[in-house]
């Protein structure tokens, strides 16, 4: 039956237990995030406490949190503060990305963008940046400044490279790995990484789980392209087909354009050449994702990375934690929010 599917068939409770287990450091986490944010002026305060109170699954604090706590990582508090420094980066390229993809619903709130205008949500997001540069050089290790930094950019890039083959039906499976590679999976790699670099961890520790955190990343990622077009799953907060309206070109596209007839592909291409597409052009695409059982494709796709990222803590003494982190990589396909 495959990894996949039997995952699928069962409740995955890796998220809650992950919370579980770095669960005071995570109420810290939000307080440190909390008082980073604050501000002398008014719109910037009111708009970063809007942020705050939007919530989100925190998936990237916990898994700095997680990774340290796998690595010995018990003293002191740096863990919470960079914890809150990843988390920060995330919130900053998604208020960036709502403004380059006219987003206007994210976690089922409207975003900033579509409340206070463009302008002011760049900045928001430039000064959540800035704070986290704070953190950084508060930390005082280099490793970990060279680390974010690289990753800071290496999201910038992966967001160009995403927007340079837009509309680009036939582009390769390849880039579009290399796209979400850099804006998805090398913010959740720097993660993991990180608590490996603060507990002093060997190279080969830290490697392994730069490596699990790349690859649940990719997988986070790819499930969340798929969901897009999964009208059989309702997930909070999402609206089945934004990418699609958004003109974005992602795995199921991929593999759909790879299987469907000629006459199949000038409708489906014709549909990414216009500015804007219709629900009947999505229902049309939907039946056609459907008809080639595309879903599956990109779960077996998924599959793949899941089996490596779990691969990868092998190298770590047997633990809860260790447990914990082996079952999280499934928990991207089957999550409900």
């Amino acid at each position: 039956m495959g990894t996949v599917i039997q995952l699928k068939n069962q409740i995955n409770n890796s998220y809650y237990q992950l919370k579980e287990s770095v669960d005071e450091k995570l109420v810290l986490v939000e307080e440190k995030i909390k008082s980073k944010l604050a501000s002398d002026v008014e719109l910037v305060q009111k708009m970063t406490n809007y942020h705050i109170l939007s919530g989100g699954k925190r998936l990237r604090a916990l898994l700095t949190l997680g990774s340290a706590k796998l690595c010995g990582y018990t003293k002191g508090g740096r863990d919470i503060n960079l914890a809150a420094c990843v988390e920060l980066i995330h919130s900053a390229t998604l208020m960036h990305d709502d403004v380059i993809d006219f987003g206007d619903l994210r976690r089922g709130k409207k975003t900033l963008n579509s409340i206070w205008g463009n302008q002011t949500s760049i900045l928001i997001g430039d000064y959540l940046l800035s704070r986290c540069f704070e953190m950084m050089v508060e930390d005082g290790n280099l490793e970990i400044l060279k680390l974010l930094s690289s990753t800071s950019a290496q999201i910038a890039q992966g967001e160009i490279l995403q927007l340079q083959h837009k509309g680009e039906i036939d582009i390769l499976e390849e880039t579009y790995l290399k796209i979400i590679s850099s804006k998805t999976a090398a913010l959740f790699s720097a993660a993991t990484k990180v608590g490996a670099i603060l507990s002093n961890s060997e190279s080969k520790e830290k490697n392994a789980l730069d490596f699990y955190g790349k690859n649940i990343g990719l997988t986070f990622q790819i499930a969340d392209d798929t969901l897009d077009y999964n009208s059989e799953v309702k997930i909070f907060g999402k609206k089945i087909g934004k990418d699609f309206f958004e003109g974005k070109i992602t795995l199921p596209i991929i593999l759909l354009f790879q299987k469907i007839n000629s006459s199949e592909k000038e409708k489906i291409a014709s549909f990414f050449k216009q500015n804007r597409r219709s629900d009947l052009d999505l229902t049309f695409t939907l039946n056609l994702i459907k008809k080639y059982n595309i879903i599956s494709e990109c779960y077996k796709k998924a599959d793949h990375f899941i089996n490596l990222a779990s691969n990868s803590l092998s190298i770590f003494k047997n633990s809860e934690q260790k447990t914990i982190l082996e079952n999280l990589t499934s928990f991207s396909l089957e999550r409900n929010f």
